[in-house]
């Protein structure tokens, strides 16, 4: 089997044409077909525009086109903000649903929208797990699911949802048959067993039922090395005859320390408006040292989803200590604080 690749600086080549250079995607992280086969529930996080979603598809049709189980692929990014704890209990059955109507695999197809007449269906604090349950009985295979952007949902429809979940782990295997999926995933850019721990501290107490004592792994997708780069950059010279100067991919680490979305940015600012797709000229260090700033000053969204977050107050305390150069962070900064900044890639 072949996984897809992730794709990367699809620069404009004669006529048009577009260039694609590409990295394997499954080999970024290690280690997940082992917990699925211990039907393990584990946690995937890493920040923004770091390749979470390509490699979730990539898994999920690896698995698909073996012979031993399902892999359902459902992303909650929709559940951005949803706070009513019914409303979005709703959603997130209906991105099953439309997950299933997308999915590749016909068996997984025919459940699409098979549960909604149910009467549990108007029961918030059940129907997602109902749903499963009924989902892994009407298969001839073990299901694996995996959650992207799980850390959209916050406050109580998080912790319905997460202790939905953990119900039906926890009865699975029970002796009336209450099926559930084999392994599961939740993935987003914050590891939401930290996250969801802290929910309402003054207020809201998950106490002992806590979902989180399932979630055996927390894994994290990490930046590409200066290999797997400078493999990307070598790849464009292999396609046009381009050159990058020794300083150039010294440049281009330094400034992007193999950060998925600034690797690919980078270097498409380069060729496509530092130089204007012209080949002949050989890419070097001064050049990516200025198309960073241009990209800086660009207002990306990946930029402004940066900027929005140093209104944290966690977040704003140990950024303004990394900034103005402090040799140690503030007695009120946590190293769970440090840990959720470089989660969202600060």
């Amino acid at each position: 089997m072949t996984a897809k690749p992730i794709k990367f600086f699809n620069t404009t080549g004669p006529c048009d044409k577009r260039l694609h250079y590409t990295l394997p995607a499954l080999p970024r992280l290690v280690g997940v077909n082992e917990l699925i086969e211990k039907k393990l529930y584990f946690v995937i996080h890493a920040p923004r525009q770091s390749g979470k979603t390509t490699y979730l598809k990539a898994l999920t049709d690896e698995i698909n086109l073996g012979n031993k189980y399902y892999a359902l692929n459902c992303s909650l990014a929709s559940l951005w903000k949803t706070s009513d704890t019914r409303e979005a209990m709703d959603d997130v059955v209906a991105q099953i649903n439309s997950s299933l109507d997308d999915s590749s695999v016909v068996a997984l197809r025919k459940l699409a929208y098979a549960f909604n007449s149910k009467p549990y269906m108007a029961d918030k604090s059940a129907k997602v797990r109902k749903t499963l349950k009924d989902m892994c009985l009407a298969l001839d295979r073990e299901l694996v699911v995996f959650f992207d952007e799980a850390d959209c949902l916050e406050e109580f429809p998080l912790i319905k949802f997460l202790t939905q979940i953990r119900d039906g782990y926890l009865y699975r295997a029970s002796p009336s048959g209450a099926n559930f999926p084999k392994s599961m995933a939740l993935v987003g850019m914050r590891n939401i067993k930290n996250y969801a721990s802290q929910t309402r501290p003054d207020s809201e107490s998950l106490g002992k039922a806590s979902p989180f004592n399932i979630i055996t792994e927390t894994l994290t997708l990490n930046n590409f090395t200066e290999d797997e780069m400078k493999s990307l950059y070598d790849q464009h010279t292999a396609a046009t005859g381009q050159a990058f100067a020794p300083d150039a991919i010294d440049a281009a680490w330094r400034l992007t320390q193999g950060q998925p979305w600034l690797v690919n940015a980078l270097a498409k600012e380069v060729i496509e408006k530092r130089l204007k797709n012209d080949y002949s000229k050989t890419i070097k260090g001064t050049v990516m040292e200025r198309a960073a700033q241009d990209l800086i000053l660009s207002g990306q969204t990946h930029f402004e989803s940066l900027k929005a977050r140093l209104k944290e107050p966690r977040i704003r305390m140990v950024m303004e200590s990394v900034l103005v150069g402090k040799a140690r962070f503030p007695s009120g900064v946590t190293l769970e604080d440090r840990q959720y900044c470089l989660d969202l890639g600060f």
